[in-house]
């Protein structure tokens, strides 16, 4: 049986260990994304070879192709795709939460810290279900998006290649949380978000 947030102030059998208010989330994420790990070293390698990958087909496409339309696919590539892959990003997010059994779904964001996020009101998650929610749209997207540099013809490699590279990079934030687990991996970890006042929590079972 799913555990409710009732149970986790069972001080007897959980510790809280972290509380997050949302307008800290950029110093959290900032904090463990330079947090050394065998995680953060898989995300920031990642990001080198896709970086590496964008760079490669640059250089086999240059002289082929005017200027103008390098430059309009580079704009595709590293601001326009990247924008419309929010909602798509944050869709990948709803819907494992929604097969971990989460009910009260929520997507935000906080322009001032210039971050998008989905939050499940009140439901305990587990830090395999932690981990299922926050990979699912770096995996499904990279996976997709290289499917298409594969199969797609001339600057569409080019701007599809930057945005492979872009988005990775923005689920840094995604990766941050996930660390924050992986440092913690020796303990069972259980997460929930209070929506409505803005905090998130993590305990771990005593």
């Amino acid at each position: 049986m799913a555990l409710q947030v009732e149970d986790l102030e069972d001080q007897c059998k959980y510790r809280q260990i972290l509380k997050i208010p949302y307008e800290d989330l950029v110093t959290f994420v900032l904090d463990y994304i330079r947090r050394r790990s065998g995680l953060m070293v898989f995300f920031w390698s990642t990001c080198i070879v896709f970086l590496g990958m964008a760079l490669f087909i640059r250089t086999n496409i240059s002289g082929y192709f005017p200027f103008r339309y390098i430059f309009l696919h580079t704009l595709l590539g590293l601001i326009i795709f990247p924008i419309i892959s929010i909602p798509v990003h944050e869709l990948l997010h709803i819907i494992p939460f929604y097969f971990t059994g989460a009910k009260n779904i929520r997507v935000s964001m906080d322009l001032k810290q210039y971050m998008f996020y989905v939050t499940a009101h009140k439901h305990v998650a587990t830090a395999k279900q932690f981990w299922f929610v926050g990979l699912v749209p770096f995996i499904i997207i990279s996976l997709l998006t290289l499917f298409l540099i594969l199969n797609l013809p001339g600057l569409w490699k080019w701007s599809l290649s930057l945005f492979l590279f872009a988005h990775a990079t923005m689920c840094a934030g995604d990766f941050a949380m996930l660390n924050f687990c992986f440092l913690h991996r020796g303990k069972k970890i259980y997460t929930w978000d209070d929506a409505d006042k803005k905090i998130a929590y993590f305990y771990e079972e005593i």
